[in-house]
C-alpha cells in the first residue's frame, strides 16, 4: 500500500501505474470504523485499484463546530487499510488541498438547503468543493458515500450530474453496531450513558418503518411518533425529523412514494444523524 501526500504524485501514479485499471475511491475524514471499511470492500469487489483519501476537510465546518476536537489517528487508519488491501492512502495536508489565496467553490443550490443544510451554513459548500477537488485529482471511475450522510450522497451525486463529472457515485448502506446506533466517528463523544440515549434515534426509526409496515402513510402522524419517541429523554436535543422524497429532498405530505425519514440530534458534545429510507411499496 502506498501514501502519498500530494496531487502531483496522484497524477503521476495515475499516468505511469493505473493507467487501463479501473479505479475506485473511498473520501474520508479518518479516525475510520467498520462503516468506512464497508466502502472499501465494496470498491475492492468493483475496480482493480481502491484510493483512500484521508483528509478532515476544514472548509466543510463551522465556526463554532468541532474542526479541532475531531477524531484523528492517521496510524491506526493505515494500519486498517493495508490490511483491506487497499492500494493508496491520498492524506494531503490543508495546504496542499487549499493555497493560501483559495477562493474558488462549488455548491449546489437545491439539495443543500434543508436538513442539515440549514444548521450548517456553508458546509455542503466545503462538501462539493472537496470531493470535486479529489475526483480532478484522482481520476477515479467510481466512488464510494455511506448513506447515513443521506443528503450529501444525494448533494453529490447532484453535483456531478450537474457538472458532467465522469464518476459514477455510489451509495452504500448504512453500517450499525448490534445494538442500532449508527457507527460514526463521532460516536467517540458519547458516555456511556450518552450512547444509551443516542440509541433512541434508530428505535425511533425501527418504529416509524413499523408505522408505514402497519399502513400508516401520514407523515405528521410518522413524526409526531418519532419526536415523541426521542423527546422520553431529556439528554436527546432534537435538532430535525424530516420525511423527503428519496430523490428530490422535497417535503412529503403523505407516503405514497419513496420516502426518506431523517434525523439530527445532539447528545452531549455529539451532533449525530441517522435515517432510513420508507419504502411504502416493499414495507
Amino acid at each position: 500500500m502506498q501514501v502519498v501526500r500530494t496531487p502531483q504524485e496522484i497524477r503521476d501514479l495515475r499516468i505511469n501505474t493505473f493507467e487501463g485499471k479501473s479505479v475506485g475511491l473511498v473520501p474520508t475524514m479518518g479516525f475510520l470504523h467498520e462503516g468506512h471499511l464497508s466502502l472499501v470492500k465494496n470498491s475492492r469487489e468493483e475496480n482493480d485499484i481502491t484510493v483512500v483519501s484521508i483528509f478532515v476537510n476544514p472548509i466543510q465546518f463551522g465556526p463554532r463546530e468541532d474542526l479541532a476536537d475531531y477524531p484523528r489517528d492517521m496510524d491506526r487508519d493505515l494500519l486498517l487499510l493495508e490490511q483491506e488491501g487497499v492500494d493508496l492512502v491520498y492524506a494531503p495536508q490543508p495546504g496542499d488541498m487549499y493555497e493560501g489565496n483559495f477562493s474558488t467553490f462549488v455548491e449546489e443550490t437545491s439539495l443543500s438547503k434543508g436538513l442539515c443544510g440549514a444548521s450548517r451554513p456553508g458546509h455542503f459548500r466545503g462538501v462539493c468543493t472537496v470531493v470535486l477537488k479529489l475526483f480532478n485529482i484522482v481520476a477515479p471511475d467510481r466512488a464510494y458515500f455511506g448513506l447515513k450522510d443521506y443528503q450529501q450522497y444525494r448533494v453529490i451525486c447532484r453535483m456531478a450530474r450537474d457538472l458532467n463529472v465522469p464518476v459514477e457515485i455510489k451509495g452504500c448502506p448504512i453500517v450499525r453496531e448490534p445494538d442500532g446506533l449508527a457507527l460514526s466517528s463521532r460516536n467517540m463523544y458519547l458516555s456511556p450513558r450518552e450512547r444509551e440515549s443516542a440509541l433512541l434515534l434508530s428505535k425511533s426509526i425501527v418504529h416509524a418503518r413499523k408505522m408505514v409496515r402497519d399502513g400508516v402513510r401520514s407523515c405528521s402522524q410518522i413524526r409526531a411518533k418519532v419526536l415523541e419517541i426521542l423527546g422520553s429523554d431529556p439528554a436527546v436535543s432534537v435538532e430535525y425529523v424530516s420525511l423527503k422524497d428519496a430523490c428530490t429532498l422535497e417535503d412529503l405530505q403523505r407516503l405514497d412514494s419513496d420516502g426518506v425519514l431523517a434525523i439530527a440530534a445532539r447528545v452531549g458534545k455529539a451532533r449525530l444523524i441517522d435515517n432510513t429510507l420508507l419504502e411504502p411499496g416493499k414495507e
